[in-house]
C-alpha cells in the first residue's frame, strides 16, 4: 500500500478554500489543532464546517474569518467556554450563517452519510423550536447546491404512526482527524472515546489524519478490532506530537486549563482575538514554535498523561481567572 505520509504544510494546501469539512474530536478533546493553524496561515476561507459538540477547534476558524456556514449542535471549551465566543459573536453579528440542530439530529445525519443513505429518522428535536426556526432560510437553500433542500421533516411514521424527523446526511469533501497511533500506509488507532470520528470520515471524500506517533501496520493489526477506519478511506498522515494541543489526547496529554482560559478571553474581542492570532498563529514558524510559545517541554510535561488513566490525575485545573 502507497505511503501516505505528508508535513503540515503540505496537508493544508489539500484544502481549499470553499471546501466542505467535518473535524473530529469533542468539545476540548482530541481536534486536529496544529492543522487548523495551519489552514488560518495559509487564509483558507468561505469553509462550511458541519459539527456536532465542536470546541475552539471551529472556534479557532471562525474568528480568523475561514468560514462562511457552521452545521451543528453546539461549540463549548467546557466551563472555559461554555459558549465558544468567536461564534457568538459572528452568529449575533450576523457574520456566519448558522444551522442549529440537536446533537442527536447531528450524530443521525453524520451517521447516514457514512451509510450512503439521503437521511435517517430521529425523535430528537421533537417538541422544541428547532423544528420550526431555519437559519439558512430558502433563499440560501435554493441558492447552494451543498445545503439541504430542507431542514428537517417531521412525519409520521408508516408502520407505527409515532411522529419522527428526517433529518438528512452530511456528506462532505473532507474530515479532518487527530488520533494517537497511525501507519505511514493510513491505518489509524483512535484510543478512548471514538466520538463521531468513524462516522464523520466514512461520511468524507477525503480523510486527513494528523498522530501523536507512526507505527506500523503490523503493530495495529495485532488488534484489528480496534482499527475502526479503514485505510483506504485515509488520504494523508501527518506525524504531529501535541497536535491536538490546547486539547487533550487520552493516553498521551491533558487538555491545557491554562491555554483554554487564555483563548476564551482573547476571543471575547476582535482585538483580544487578533493579538492571539498573532502570538500564537502569525507570529510563530511552524507547530514546534506554537509548542514554545505555549511554555515548550517544561508545560507539556505538565500534561502528559499518567500511565492507565489516560489523563493527568495531578494536573491543576483551576486557571489564571477562576475557570475550572
Amino acid at each position: 500500500m502507497a505511503d501516505k505520509l505528508l508535513s503540515l504544510p503540505e496537508a493544508a494546501a489539500q484544502v481549499p478554500s470553499g471546501a466542505t469539512l467535518s473535524i473530529g474530536g469533542f468539545t476540548s478533546q482530541r481536534h486536529p489543532t496544529a492543522l487548523l493553524r495551519e489552514l488560518v496561515r495559509r487564509g483558507v476561507n468561505d469553509l462550511i464546517v458541519y459539527c456536532h459538540s465542536a470546541g475552539s477547534d471551529v472556534d479557532l476558524l471562525i474568528g480568523a474569518g475561514c468560514v462562511r456556514r457552521v452545521e451543528g449542535a453546539y461549540l463549548a471549551d467546557g466551563v472555559f467556554s461554555p459558549i465558544a465566543p468567536n461564534w457568538r459573536r459572528f452568529v449575533e453579528a450576523g457574520r456566519i450563517e448558522f444551522e442549529d440542530y440537536s446533537n442527536a439530529a447531528m450524530m443521525a445525519r453524520f451517521s447516514a452519510g457514512a451509510m450512503g443513505l439521503p437521511f435517517l429518522p430521529t425523535r430528537s428535536m421533537l417538541g422544541t423550536d428547532l423544528l420550526a426556526r431555519d437559519g439558512l432560510g430558502a433563499a440560501v437553500r435554493a441558492a447552494d447546491p451543498r445545503a439541504a433542500p430542507r431542514k428537517a421533516v417531521s412525519l409520521a411514521c408508516p408502520f407505527s404512526g409515532e411522529s419522527v424527523v428526517l433529518v438528512p446526511a452530511v456528506r462532505t469533501e473532507f474530515c479532518l482527524l487527530h488520533v494517537q497511533k497511525a501507519s505511514p500506509e493510513g491505518l489509524v488507532r483512535i484510543e478512548g472515546q471514538e466520538f463521531l470520528d468513524v462516522q464523520q470520515a466514512l461520511a468524507a471524500e477525503r480523510v486527513l489524519v494528523t498522530c501523536e506517533e507512526l507505527v506500523t501496520d503490523e503493530e495495529l493489526r495485532r488488534e484489528p478490532e480496534r482499527n475502526r477506519i479503514p485505510p483506504f478511506a485515509v488520504h494523508a498522515v501527518i506525524e504531529v506530537p501535541f497536535g491536538a494541543h490546547p486539547h487533550s489526547t487520552h493516553n498521551c496529554y491533558d487538555y491545557d486549563p491554562v491555554h483554554l482560559a487564555e483563548y476564551g478571553r482573547a476571543a471575547h474581542s476582535e482585538e483580544g482575538f487578533r493579538a492571539y492570532l498573532e502570538r500564537y498563529v502569525f507570529g510563530v514558524a511552524d507547530h514546534a514554535g506554537y509548542l514554545e510559545a505555549v511554555g515548550g517541554e517544561q508545560r507539556l510535561d505538565q500534561l502528559r498523561s499518567r500511565s492507565g488513566l489516560g489523563y493527568n490525575p495531578e494536573l491543576r485545573r483551576t486557571a489564571p481567572g477562576g475557570a475550572t
